[in-house]
């Protein structure tokens, strides 16, 4: 081999093989990509899985710290832990989904049979607004009599695809259970899987680099549990808020109207106005005053949402530039959609640590040595 290596055609034969293989792989890209899709998506649940072990792993430690503290530890403490934080976290989705889907239905029905004198209400609107010049009322009126017409023709003609996206539905579910096995596995086998991960990573890499990574490793988690930790209580501030509010007024859809603006407020910089959007738009059909209120309400909430409660929380955990979350959240969002604009936070607050903590410290020794090494030269 060593012969061989030292031919003059070898190096332009070692460089011509990997460019026709790049230029395969180039030409046959979408099968390559749609292979490793296939591929990854076997393990789909591992990975739903893991994250699920991540998320319920700080409720399984605040039951083994503060409620089973008192006994002995052992492996029966940590397993009560990790049930108990199961049931308390099936318990708390179960609670949203049976709050959520009746105020859904009800307002389905609701909708649908006062729709009359909604389309009414809208034509009014229309009416009386800017936009008359623009938008043929009369073409909207006869949109808005067949609305229901067309929707049940459209139900009927796509009952087959309907019933396959029930279907998929159906392999969701199973599959987010089985995702939900592997995380009470994960977390059962916690120990045995770090000190497993652990070993592997002292036979592969030196002591001083595995205790780089594990040193990033826990500054990362640090991070992206303080953020879900205060992201979830500001949201359930806001629509707490918000539900009180809308209470108050005496508006109608409290419940999912609140449910939609504490959701949409996880999202960064655009989830407030998304929640209001979808909120006044609901309201809008029912009592206009109610939607104006609505998302006059909306823009105080996020003022005083964004100037006194956010820092409040957020102070001290996350000192991220309000430029680098706003560009963080675009990218990642057109990466990976509303997944990506959710980590956007985190992963601006990553990226600022390594700049700060990594790529400036070695940028000044490199500029301070660079005097020396110009004087030595000279």
């Amino acid at each position: 081999m060593n012969k061989l290596s030292e031919k003059k055609w070898y190096n332009g034969a070692v460089v011509a093989c990997i460019g026709v293989g790049f230029f395969m792989l180039l030409a046959n890209l979408k099968t390559v990509m749609s292979a490793v899709g296939f591929f990854l998506g076997s393990f789909k649940p591992i990975f739903l899985g893991i994250i699920f072990a991540y998320i319920l792993n700080p409720l399984a430690r605040f039951f083994y710290h503060r409620v089973f503290c008192k006994m002995k530890v052992g492996n029966t403490r940590w397993y009560l832990s990790v049930t108990l934080g199961v049931v308390t976290a099936l318990l708390a989705v179960f609670l949203l989904i049976g709050t959520l889907i009746p105020q859904l239905v009800q307002s389905i029905a609701l909708f649908s049979e006062n729709y009359d004198s909604y389309a009414k209400t809208l034509l009014k609107l229309l009416e009386n607004s800017p936009l008359r010049s623009v938008i043929d009322a009369e073409k909207l009126q006869s949109l808005s009599e067949n609305a229901l017409t067309s929707i049940a023709n459209f139900v009927r003609d796509n009952a087959g695809k309907i019933l396959t996206a029930a279907a998929n539905s159906g392999k969701g579910i199973i599959s987010t259970v089985i995702s939900l096995i592997v995380a009470v596995y994960l977390l059962i086998d916690k120990k045995r899987v770090m000190t497993g991960l652990w070993r592997f990573g002292r036979a592969v890499l030196s002591r001083e680099t595995l205790t780089n990574i594990m040193d990033f490793s826990l500054r990362c988690d640090s991070i992206l549990m303080s953020y879900l930790g205060q992201s979830l209580l500001e949201s359930l501030i806001v629509g707490g808020i918000n539900a009180i509010f809308m209470f108050v007024c005496g508006m109608e859809y409290i419940g999912l109207v609140s449910v939609i603006v504490a959701v949409t407020n996880l999202i960064p910089n655009f989830g407030p106005i998304i929640g209001a959007v979808i909120g006044g738009f609901i309201l809008v059909l029912v009592n206009p005053v109610h939607a104006l209120l609505f998302v006059a309400f909306c823009i105080v909430l996020q003022f005083v949402d964004g100037y006194i409660l956010k820092p409040k929380l957020f102070s001290g955990s996350l000192g991220v530039s309000g430029l680098l979350i706003l560009i963080a959240g675009i990218v990642l969002g057109n990466l990976f959609g509303v997944m990506g604009m959710l980590l956007s936070i985190p992963a601006a607050a990553i990226l600022s640590f390594i700049y700060h903590d990594y790529f400036l410290p070695n940028a000044e020794k490199r500029l301070q040595n660079k005097p020396e090494r110009q004087k030595t030269k000279t």
